[in-house]
């Protein structure tokens, strides 16, 4: 019986191997490709990122080869990374897929035994793409991909033609006081990085011996190699929400401020010493964008005043050193700033600030202005700033000082200002070899006077006004790699109120100086010329060297003998300083002259009423 069971067992596993083969058989997969046991296979392996550069995790990756016999897929990893290392020689197509995005297909490319084959694909994907739903099952072990926040992703692509940012229209880097950056380096939906750095050198031709060159606010040290401006921060947007922090490091970070004569404790208004708290900042503002037609901007804090055409920053320029209508008149406010956008090729935009230039309010009126930028097209810019009511002037004497014989009080001083330009690109034609590229001009024109408190605008002993203009004509070569400007202006300033103040022995707007007294009714004509030379290889970088003469009718540029008193600045500007350094203790010429007697006499600047200066330097702007 044993063996009876035995064999019936012994026929039944027969005949089920005799029905289960066939069927197994149908149920394979076609045979792989026959390798031979001496062949190698080769690899294919590469990242996924997307646009911003960042890692494409779990997206599917397939590999087939051409010929149609093998197909191989993966996922790749948190890191993006993908590999095939199983590979038979040959021709090989690899695509890359995340669900409900397009599907990326690479060139063909060849596999050889035993070597690997790098491929990186870009995906044009955002960075929190969905990851396919079964991707966490196809890989055992595998964590999770860490994905970059929403605010770090790259902005979406804006369109071809874009007419509803205002001034988005057209190309407008031509233009004077516009960087020529035609898309930021880097840049997410939060944050747009704004990095700046100017170095320069400066020969003066009157050998100033204490390297000093006065009258400028873009000018500041002949003879040296200097770092002009030192700036990094940016623009923050988020759900409407806007900031801008630039800071200002450099020679930039010394001398805006001294120009304030509102911010200093000695001399200036008040305490707290607003030149130290803002001595290191060029602009912070925060606000709020109102989806109102183009645009409705409300921001409070430090912000460019634009005033003079020119940019407070030199990247942005034609030119190194512009004329006095652009150096002489504000690079900052400090209050409120509206900006309105009717149209995206209009701007209307009024100011609630401090004052004219002022960390702080001088006396009785907050000052208050604004802007109107027309663009109609990519050719054509007129820009139209007016500021007022504000009483800009610092008390330096008694209410009812006799000056001219008027008594005068500046505390009772109002300022008025207008300054208007216009922007014209007349010829364009990139295509055009080695030869001119683009030409274009600017012309601005500025008027303003003080009045109230025995000064007047137009009339008697104590007028103090300002009338000004300049012009600048650019041509462009060879494609926009290099660039020629001819400009200049003059400035006609009875009262001095504009005249920048030069820096002898130290002195600042707010303690003010003897040897350049700013009173009604002195006068001081300037005027200025220069060509400029820039060379532009990249959009962040310029190379430039420039020649200027100026002039003045009055002593006021530094001479060999410089503005600084022997053995360096004594701590009293505001006074008299004796030929042994010391101070006289007064600004009366007399009681110095006495105070002096032992002392080596009254010493004297050297100031002359001309300038010629060599410049050359590279700035960038990321």
């Amino acid at each position: 019986m044993k063996n009876s069971k035995w064999l019936q067992a012994l026929v039944v596993s027969v005949l089920t191997m005799m029905l289960v083969a066939p069927i197994v058989r149908a149920a394979e997969p076609a045979a792989p490709v026959r390798v031979s046991p001496q062949t190698s296979y080769g690899a294919i392996v590469g990242v996924l990122t997307d646009s911003a550069k960042l890692p494409v995790a779990r997206a599917t990756v397939t590999a087939v080869r051409v010929d149609g016999t093998a197909i191989r897929a993966t996922v790749s990893g948190s890191d993006g990374v993908y590999s095939f290392a199983d590979l038979s020689p040959g021709a090989w197509s690899i695509s890359a897929k995340v669900d409900g995005l397009p599907e990326v297909v690479a060139p063909e490319m060849i596999v050889v035994a035993s070597k690997a084959t790098r491929y990186d694909i870009v995906m044009n994907v955002p960075a929190t793409a969905p990851a396919p739903a079964t991707a966490p099952a196809m890989v055992a072990g595998t964590a999770p991909a860490p994905t970059a926040p929403l605010g770090l992703q790259a902005p979406e692509a804006a369109p071809e033609v874009d007419n509803e940012t205002p001034f988005a229209f057209a190309d407008l880097t031509w233009m004077n006081a516009t960087p020529r950056n035609k898309a930021p380096a880097f840049d997410t939906k939060f944050f747009t990085p704004d990095i700046r750095l100017d170095v320069n050198y400066m020969y003066d031709n009157n050998h100033p011996q204490d390297h000093t060159i006065v009258g400028a606010t873009e000018s500041f040290r002949s003879g040296e190699f200097q770092v002009e401006q030192i700036s990094f921060g940016g623009d923050f947007h988020w759900e409407n929400v806007r900031a801008r922090i630039l800071t200002m490091y450099g020679l930039f970070g010394t001398t805006t401020p001294r120009n304030d004569a509102s911010s200093g404790n000695i001399g200036g208004v008040g305490q707290w010493d607003l030149q130290d708290a803002y001595k290191y900042v060029s602009e912070a503002n925060a606000g709020y964008h109102f989806d109102v037609n183009h645009g409705l901007n409300i921001d409070a804090g430090i912000f460019v005043s634009y005033i003079g055409l020119f940019s407070y920053y030199n990247f942005d320029n034609w030119t190194y050193q512009p004329s006095y209508v652009s150096s002489n008149t504000p690079w900052f406010f400090n209050g409120i700033r509206i900006q309105w956008f009717p149209t995206n090729k209009l701007k209307i935009e009024p100011w609630i600030i401090n004052g004219w230039q002022s960390y702080a309010r001088f006396n009785g009126h907050l000052g208050f202005g604004g802007q109107i930028l027309w663009q109609p097209t990519g050719s054509f810019k007129l820009v139209l700033n007016n500021y007022g009511v504000g009483e800009d002037n610092l008390q330096n004497f008694p209410p009812g000082e006799i000056i001219n014989g008027v008594p005068v009080n500046f505390a009772k001083t109002s300022r008025f200002h207008t300054d208007d330009s216009i922007e014209v690109k007349y010829y364009d034609n990139p295509n055009n070899g080695n030869g001119i590229s683009k030409m274009a001009f600017t012309f601005t024109a500025d008027a303003g006077c003080q009045y109230g408190g025995g000064i007047t605008c137009t009339h008697g002993v104590n007028k103090s006004n300002f009338l000004g203009a300049m012009a600048y004509n650019r041509w462009w070569f060879h494609n926009d790699l290099y660039a020629i400007t001819v400009g200049g202006g003059f400035m006609n300033n009875p009262g001095r109120y504009l005249t920048l103040l030069p820096p002898i022995d130290g002195a600042s707007a707010s303690t003010g100086t003897p040897y350049f007294t700013e009173v009604p009714g002195q006068g001081a004509f300037m005027y200025d010329g220069t060509v400029n030379f820039q060379y532009m290889p990249k959009d962040w970088i310029t190379w430039w060297s420039e020649v200027g003469y100026r002039h003045s009718n009055i002593p006021y540029f530094a001479g060999t003998g410089g503005v600084t008193p022997p053995y360096g600045n004594n701590g009293s500007p505001a006074d008299y300083t004796c030929n042994s350094g010391a101070t006289s203790g007064s600004n009366s010429l007399t009681q110095a002259t006495a105070s002096c007697a032992g002392n080596g006499g009254v010493w004297f600047p050297d100031l002359r009423d001309e300038e010629f200066k060599v410049s050359f330097g590279v700035m960038v702007k990321f």
